[in-house]
């Protein structure tokens, strides 16, 4: 068990939870006419990479242990307005076909 946990580098730990967190916050927070969670947490999730992305080039940032932080919610805060672009699955089924003309339905 343990030699699992050693290939779980700690900075990736960090950025999945500041990415829950900070989705969080910007689902509760932030004012947008028709808003789901999940393209919310993908546009966060975007954010942190683009984030992490800043922090490889070698930019200067804001760090949290390994995680990159500051650009990472720049970013991630940038990218929310496209999140109602973000294709979401109909949760409600599709319904039935017309029944044919006379009122009878289809055998």
């Amino acid at each position: 068990m343990q030699s699992i946990l050693k290939l779980v580098p700690p900075g990736l730990v960090v950025a999945v939870l500041a990415v829950l967190i900070v989705s969080q916050l910007f689902y509760a927070f932030l004012r947008y006419r028709r808003r789901a969670y999940f393209p919310i947490l993908l546009m966060t999730a975007i954010g942190f990479g683009l984030g992490q992305l800043w922090d490889y080039l070698g930019l200067p940032s804001a760090r949290m242990g390994e995680a990159n932080i500051l650009p990472a919610v720049a970013f991630a805060l940038l990218l929310q307005p496209l999140a109602r672009f973000v294709p979401r699955f109909q949760r409600q089924p599709k319904e039935p076909p017309a029944p044919a003309a006379g009122g009878q339905p289809r055998t």
